[in-house]
């Protein structure tokens, strides 16, 4: 075994993950700085509504979860393949997504708009950072739903979420316990 080349893929590995997490998160946070770092700078993305670079594609998703109450994306299985030698890998990664709609005004019904699907992806190694180079969103099912989580308006022990820094995760001192709210 090559220890060297070992560690070489796991760091790898490494930074791919981080890439895609910084994707889901920019997009959950609505911090479009964020979701940028995931992309290589001549990346090419494609949804479905829209192919583009990064910063088109992060726009359009950035406005596009913007109009909506909340949103939630969670990384499912991940497989990558990665060669070291060329400075380039591959990956599927499976993810699952939640959407709260409507609700704005008193005649909106609020909903939830699930979604689970796939990325195929290239990734690649350049300047010394991992990140992605291609990215195709594949939808595998989504369904909408009236939304049934009224408990959590009507406890207020239950610390909601917030975006873009709204709720209490950003700034609390773990340390000391203190909520912050």
């Amino acid at each position: 075994m090559d220890l060297e080349r070992e560690v070489r893929d796991l760091v790898a590995r490494r930074e791919i993950m981080k890439a895609i997490h910084a994707y889901m998160r920019g997009q959950d946070r609505l911090d479009p700085a964020l979701q940028l770092t995931s992309f290589h700078a001549d990346a090419d993305v494609d949804c479905g509504l829209l192919r583009g670079g990064p910063q088109a594609y992060t726009d359009f998703a950035q406005g596009l979860l913007g109009e909506m109450k909340a949103s939630q994306h969670i990384v499912g299985q991940v497989d990558l393949s990665v060669d070291i030698d060329a400075g380039t890998a591959s990956g599927e990664v499976y993810f699952f997504a939640w959407h709260r709609i409507g609700a704005d005004n008193d005649t909106d019904a609020a909903g939830d708009l699930l979604m689970a699907g796939r990325y195929i992806d290239d990734y690649a190694r350049k300047d010394g950072k991992w990140a992605i180079q291609r990215r195709r969103e594949l939808i595998d099912w989504a369904r909408q739903d009236a939304a049934t989580d009224g408990i959590l308006h009507e406890e207020v022990t239950i610390h909601l979420a917030g975006r873009k820094g709204e709720d209490f995760s950003q700034t609390r001192d773990w340390a000391s316990g203190i909520s912050g709210r």
